[in-house]
């Protein structure tokens, strides 16, 4: 990954000439709470359903499975680290004395903006995910009334106002309605995903959220589940090989998204929305893979099946299963460092370093930040 540091460097060196200390904005925010999918779970679904992620999930990294679907660090984990706040403990993992001072994590894999359904990987959904912040809000508040002993697992009051509130989800909902319905079908859908969203980002500006940072959805037909399932003829294929119709859904669902945060922002004046454009930026690692110092772009460096996709629906990662009649075990590739994907459906530690680079670029965001840095550039990675 020899490209990739060299990149970093640069980055850092860019930002020490735009963005002199002394004149620079810098964003101080004291808490971070994060709802999402699996892009960003840092342990919920584990936790809440008991399950086990299995090594080589976590090996590069934490050396030892964390509850996230990867083989180390998220990009919201490298964002954490550029604010120079610790990462996100996981809202339901009871294990361990965690510790929610600095905020506190929601999202969980498999969750979707509607509501969950009897077939849902995850019952915890975007509204059920901000119904489980107001709770713990008000459990926090109730407890800090009670004394000081607490305070310093848990966040200030003054935080909840304070705190960058952080979005990534709405993936599950496209890709798994291409399972039943058309391309079509899903467009049409897409409205009533984002009435569903704006319902809990108002829920969370009554609970006194002012700092909203929305991430859009990534390519989903770049992923190699979908490519799997969805790709076998080869028409439906760009020169990427990725599935258009996926990627076409995201692109339109990222419109809309966009144009929603815009409303929003002319809605509560008093907030400050930042919507960040992950589709362009995963797109062009995709497009670049090899300039980026990366070997394989789509296929799965944890999975089974070889290539072209190294991807199986039948077994996930680091798992062992009887697959027709032979005992088959889902294996990590010798270094995932040259994968952007790591299981077919997540990306690397090594391609979330790469997203994270660029993200605190500020020139995906809407606003940008030329002028106006959100994060105390503290690079640790």
């Amino acid at each position: 990954m020899a490209n990739t540091n060299t990149f970093l460097l640069q980055i850092t060196t860019l930002f020490c000439l735009l963005f002199p200390v002394a004149n620079s904005v810098v964003f101080n925010y004291p808490a971070v709470f994060n709802f999402g999918d699996s892009n960003s779970d840092t342990g919920e679904l584990v936790a809440a359903l008991g399950d086990i992620l299995d090594l080589p999930n976590g090996q590069t990294y934490f050396k030892t499975p964390s509850g996230r679907f990867c083989d180390g660090r998220l990009t919201i984990d490298f964002l954490m680290d550029a604010m120079d706040l610790p990462f996100l403990n996981a809202y339901l993992d009871s294990i361990g004395l965690p510790s929610f001072h600095k905020g506190c994590n929601f999202a969980a894999a498999g969750s979707t903006i509607q509501p969950a359904t009897a077939q849902s990987v995850s019952p915890f959904s975007f509204g059920v995910q901000v119904a489980q912040f107001v709770r713990f809000k008000a459990r926090v508040l109730e407890l800090l009334a009670k004394g000081k002993r607490l305070g310093k697992y848990l966040p200030a009051q003054d935080y909840f106002q304070k705190a960058l509130y952080m979005f990534d989800i709405g993936q599950n909902d496209l890709a798994g309605a291409f399972y039943s319905k058309t391309l079509d079908q899903v467009l049409a859908s897409i409205p009533t995903i984002l009435i569903e969203f704006e319902t809990g980002i108002k829920a969370l500006y009554d609970q006194g959220a002012r700092n909203f940072w929305i991430h859009n959805t990534g390519p989903l037909g770049c992923l190699a589940q979908n490519v799997a399932k969805f790709g076998t003829d080869a028409s439906s294929l760009d020169e990427q090989g990725c599935v258009r119709k996926h990627n076409q859904a995201a692109k339109i669902f990222n419109l809309q998204l966009h144009a929603l945060t815009k409303k929003l922002q002319g809605l509560y004046t008093d907030s400050n929305f930042t919507y960040v454009d992950i589709y362009t930026i995963k797109s062009n690692l995709i497009a670049n893979y090899s300039k980026l110092g990366f070997e394989q772009p789509i296929m799965a460096c944890c999975g089974f099946g070889g290539p072209p996709l190294n991807y199986d629906s039948r077994i996930s990662c680091g798992k062992t299963k009887v697959i027709n009649g032979a005992t088959v075990t889902a294996k990590a590739c010798n270094d995932s460092s040259e994968y952007v994907n790591w299981d077919g459906i997540h990306y690397s530690e090594a391609a979330n370093q790469y997203v994270s680079s660029q993200i605190l670029t500020g020139k995906y965001s809407d606003p940008p930040f030329s002028d106006k840095m959100p994060f105390l550039l503290s690079l640790k990675f």
